[in-house]
């Protein structure tokens, strides 16, 4: 039931801009497990189906439950909606950080950061795509875009949107889901799949036998799309609105530590309220 409840929470971060679903799980300590069980799904069937149930119908039940809340608020309520997930966002940064150093850490591995930061900056907000914009796809881009699905999925830190741009791939995308094109849909299906076994168990591998070196690629990479989150509809162009949006950050921010280790937070809570009763 926790990672039935854990997956809602995840499901969240598949439709809130700039909130990475992935991120989630790294913060809530089922990344490793998620990857493993997905890509290992065959040599253990039974355990991972059972480990992957809850979560994946949490998700499910997640997205469903935020979606039209989600789309509700940014329509009346822009700005004070990005800027709680930019609190949200930001209060994952010291979760994630503390996952990055879990297995060991030293000074090097900034670099790593560094430059995955450069290359993020570089693909996410570069002008131009990096391949032309494809209207017609054939079998192959269809596929590659179920592929690149997963991808940005399964990567914490990946922006979908970015990476789907840059490949010249995301507005056959869009256009395929609104109007269930499934000459695009069935291969970009199958992409998909074969994405998420293939990309979970290299993932996996790497976590594996180069944890931190993995995890500081990652981090470098989920720095670079927290200003995704703000759009025009943020600009301040007063007190007023730097003190609401300085209060939506803080909330957003508290929310989001919170549930970073909700069962020690809830326990600290007990302990405060107990030595407040004495």
């Amino acid at each position: 039931m926790i990672n039935f409840f854990k997956g809602i929470v995840v499901g969240l971060g598949g439709i809130a801009p700039g909130l990475s679903g992935s991120v989630l799980l790294v913060i809530f300590g089922l990344y490793q497990k998620t990857i493993h069980a997905i890509g290992t799904i065959f040599k253990d069937f039974r355990k991972n189906v059972t480990f992957l149930g809850p979560l994946i119908a949490g998700c499910g039940v997640g997205v469903l439950l935020f979606s039209k809340v989600v789309d509700f608020l940014l329509g009346h309520y822009e700005f004070q909606t990005r800027y709680v997930f930019l609190g949200l966002i930001l209060g994952t940064i010291p979760l994630f950080y503390r996952e990055v150093k879990k297995e060991g850490f030293s000074k090097k591995y900034y670099l790593y950061m560094i430059l995955a930061a450069v290359a993020g900056c570089i693909i996410f907000y570069g002008n131009g795509n990096l391949f032309p914009k494809i209207t017609e796809p054939n079998l192959l881009q269809s596929t590659l875009l179920g592929f690149a699905v997963a991808g940005s999925a399964i990567v914490p830190g990946i922006d979908s949107a970015a990476i789907l741009s840059s490949l010249g791939l995301y507005e056959i995308y869009v256009s395929s889901l609104a109007n269930f094109n499934l000459q695009v849909l069935i291969p970009a299906g199958f992409g998909l799949g074969v994405g998420a076994l293939l990309i979970s168990f290299v993932m996996n591998k790497l976590i594996k036998h180069c944890y931190t070196v993995t995890f500081s690629i990652i981090f470098g990479l989920f720095l670079t799309i927290i200003p995704s989150v703000l759009n025009e509809s943020c600009m301040i162009t007063g007190g007023v609105d730097i003190a609401i949006a300085l209060v939506l950050i803080v909330i957003g921010f508290g929310v989001s530590f919170y549930l970073g280790d909700i069962q020690k937070n809830n326990m600290k809570i007990k302990k405060l309220f107990k030595g407040c009763a004495h």
